[in-house]
């Protein structure tokens, strides 16, 4: 039973003993709804109820009376060790440390499956991202999206959703036309037509080209030629950092894909022919002008006629889509998920009009629209145009973080943990001067410093001969000694993780959990801090131990139950950490403005 269970338990006991003494009418509690919540300030108490103000009036009572009244009742609780009456009919609860202790027991026995659901308990999810046109390298706006919807994934399947991820590949049409005329221009020495493709990426890509198939350049078939370019887009070339591959790319981010699919695939099977057709017998087709138009069902709201098919027989992207969304279906996914820039938000209706016009359930369809990135340096803009060739690509910025820390992934870290620590809603503006120095005001540094200060606790009270209660062996006896405030504040912290990951995960919006891990590290720093100046360490110091038999004057069980403590926000943390895909390192310099003991690496 988690924290708030208990809590609601205790507090529906005690009403209940209320009905039996005559303090409350039998039907007072009938269809009452009422809350359980966080103070806005931590003296108020741990917790606190507005149920008195909900049962009042069928009680026929004023809130604060039956609050009193309540109060009274709580008396004696195993869970609530205080209540108090405050303002209109409030109850503001204080529970007893055992409470919170019990939820450092369930962590460790949960291990590393704290805060998830059982998997394979909700829905079938497609969800797509990125999606960009293999054109041109990843951009770091594309890195958005990429890092958005994989975070997404991570959350659906922490509560049990089964994911599947998708890249839509768009390697047909006019822009893989054009980006083909861009490289065969540049690989005869000519220069790419005025709206071409441009940059050195291009030019490396052509001369590859003509290293492996000079005849495709040089033939006439310019959709086979977009095909190779597109091929290796994704693929990249064998040692280029220029052109590294979109796949790789993503890959070095850490975004997996499970399906990459092609667009230009709808046509070859005959897919988009086939909807059409669904379409024309449901009177959703309009031929006009010599064209053909979807009409949307009646009643939608964006009625606008769209072309599904050009005068000159060719088709319009979206046909395309409308195949796409069909075929999603088609493969049996309870939700299509689909992460996009913040300007496609007319496309949304017209994807849930075309589900609606084949009979389907548009509400199975949902959008994540986010907003733009921009990338400075030093508080400098950084401009970025693909076309222009002078854009910011994902592997510029991480190559150039993990050069600055000396470390693999730390740029891949830092552009998760930029691009997540905003709502979705919000521009993210990622200075990577910021995120390159080794400091506390780096945020991303900051965090991962805080994972590891906990391993380096561990490290040391290893070598002590420490060994903290884990897993089935923790005993409500072991951790009697974790009563200091700050501890049964942070384990108050870590009981509301699950609740945490289950918001985050039906909002869709990732940024919740960074926003825990950042309070979590700034909880823990400021209790490790205040306690060395107390004098009160979670591990004996150099001064204890050189005195002989120091064992029998030192609290060893407290000790212990720190340590456990220290396991259980280890493990909270971690989980935090693994949910928006940022790596966790057990050990980190220290900063130059912490110089002082313990070290981190102790």
């Amino acid at each position: 039973m988690s924290l708030a269970e208990r809590v609601r338990t205790a507090i529906s006991s005690a009403l209940d003993a209320m009905v039996r003494a005559g303090d409350l009418a039998p039907g007072a509690l009938e269809a009452s709804t009422w809350v359980i919540e966080r103070p806005k300030r931590a003296e108020h108490g741990d917790l606190a109820t507005n149920v008195a103000m909900a049962v009042a009036k069928r009680a026929g009572q004023p809130p604060r009376a039956v609050a009193e009244k309540l109060v009274l009742a709580l008396a004696g609780s195993d869970t609530v060790a205080a209540a108090e009456v405050a303002g209109p009919g409030f109850v503001n609860l204080r529970l007893h440390p055992c409470i919170f202790q019990d939820e450092i027991r369930e962590i460790l026995r949960a291990g590393t499956g704290w805060g998830r659901a059982p998997s394979a308990t909700g829905e079938r999810v497609d969800l797509e991202f990125v999606s960009a046109n293999p054109t041109g390298p990843v951009t770091v706006a594309s890195g958005r999206n990429a890092v958005l919807g994989d975070a997404v994934g991570r959350l659906l399947e922490a509560r049990g959703h089964r994911v599947t991820r998708e890249y839509y590949i768009n390697d047909r049409g006019n822009q893989v036309r054009k980006f083909a005329e861009s490289v065969r221009s540049v690989a005869s020495g000519a220069e790419p037509p005025e709206d071409g493709y441009k940059g050195a990426y291009v030019t490396e890509l052509a001369g590859w080209l003509r290293g492996v198939d000079a005849a495709l350049l040089e033939g006439e078939d310019v959709d086979a030629l977009g095909r190779a370019c597109v091929t290796w887009m994704l693929r990249g070339v064998p040692g280029s950092r220029t052109l590294p591959g979109i796949r790789p790319s993503l890959s070095d981010l850490r975004v997996n894909f499970d399906v990459w699919f092609s667009e230009e695939s709808l046509y070859r099977w005959g897919a988009v022919p086939a909807v059409m057709r669904q379409l024309e017998r449901g009177g959703h087709l309009l031929k006009k002008d010599g064209a053909l138009f979807f009409q949307a069902p009646e009643g939608s709201v964006e009625d606008k006629d769209r072309v599904v098919q050009k005068s000159d027989g060719t088709w319009a992207y979206f046909a395309s889509d409308v195949a796409y969304f069909a075929d999603k279906i088609s493969r049996g996914y309870d939700r299509l998920i689909t992460v996009l820039g913040a300007d496609h938000h007319g496309y949304v209706a017209r994807v849930r009009n075309a589900l609606s016009a084949m009979g389907l359930p548009p509400d199975r369809f949902e959008a994540l629209l986010y907003q733009l990135v921009f990338i400075t340096k030093g508080g400098e803009a950084v401009k970025s145009s693909k076309r222009a060739g002078n854009f910011v690509t994902i592997d510029e910025v991480m190559d150039e973080i993990d050069d600055a820390s000396g470390r693999k992934g730390a740029g891949a870290d830092a552009l998760r943990f930029f691009f997540l620590s905003r709502s979705a809603n919000s521009n993210v503006e990622f200075d990577i001067e910021v995120a390159k120095k080794k400091s506390l005001d780096n945020p991303v540094f900051y965090v991962q410093y805080g994972y590891a200060r906990l391993c380096s606790i561990q490290r040391k009270a290893r070598t002590l001969g420490f060994v903290a209660p884990a897993g089935e062996r923790v005993a409500a006896a072991d951790l009697e000694g974790l009563v200091h405030a700050d501890e049964l504040a942070i384990a108050h912290k870590l009981a509301d993780f699950p609740d945490v990951v289950a918001e985050a995960a039906k909002s869709r919006e990732p940024h919740r959990i960074v926003f825990y891990v950042q309070e979590l590290a700034r909880d823990f720093q400021s209790y490790f801090t205040r306690l060395k100046g107390a004098s009160d360490p979670i591990l004996p110091p150099d001064s204890v131990r050189s005195t002989p038999g120091w064992e029998t004057s030192w609290d060893l069980a407290k000790t212990r139950a720190r340590l456990a403590w220290i396991e259980a926000i280890r493990l909270t943390y971690a989980q935090a950490l693994e949910l928006v895909g940022i790596t966790g390192p057990d050990r980190m310099d220290r900063p130059a403005e912490e110089p002082e003991e313990p070290a981190i690496d102790a």
